[in-house]
């Protein structure tokens, strides 16, 4: 767990978490609603689906947007050799956010709460890129 590397593939391993539990609970719904999906045109055609399915969806596209500049940002502490203590720990806070920003989403998805798990976790990647641009001086 000392490794910088660690976290990302933790969140790895939660955005397959999150996959599985999208199709687990999109192709029942898919099937109830009589969606084919290979007669589909578009991707509206799902709008039909209940809210907590596309939510697990809309999650799990979610781990696809902000955590890319995560999983750049920690190789390039790893290449650069600045992997200390503290750049693990935001990296792991990072992860841990995240984890609890899915979880909200697909559960309950009470907008405020997940929007300041959200804030919380991009201010935990805002500092830890400023971490490695300062170890540059």
């Amino acid at each position: 767990m000392s490794s910088i590397l660690t976290p990302v593939l933790a969140l790895i391993i939660w955005t397959m978490i999150m996959y599985l539990w999208m199709y687990a609970t999109r192709i029942p719904a898919m099937q109830k609603a009589g969606i084919n999906a290979a007669k589909m045109k578009s991707k509206s055609e799902m709008d039909v689906l209940p809210r907590e399915v596309s939510r697990i969806a809309d999650n799990y596209n979610h781990l696809h947007e902000q955590p890319v500049i995560f999983y750049a940002l920690v190789f390039y502490i790893q290449l650069a050799g600045q992997a200390d203590t503290l750049a693990i720990q935001l990296a792991w806070g990072y992860v841990a956010l995240r984890i609890i920003h899915s979880l909200i989403q697909a559960l309950w998805n009470f907008i405020p709460a997940r929007f300041g798990v959200f804030a919380l976790s991009s201010i935990v990647l805002i500092v830890l890129a400023v971490k490695s641009a300062l170890a540059l001086g």
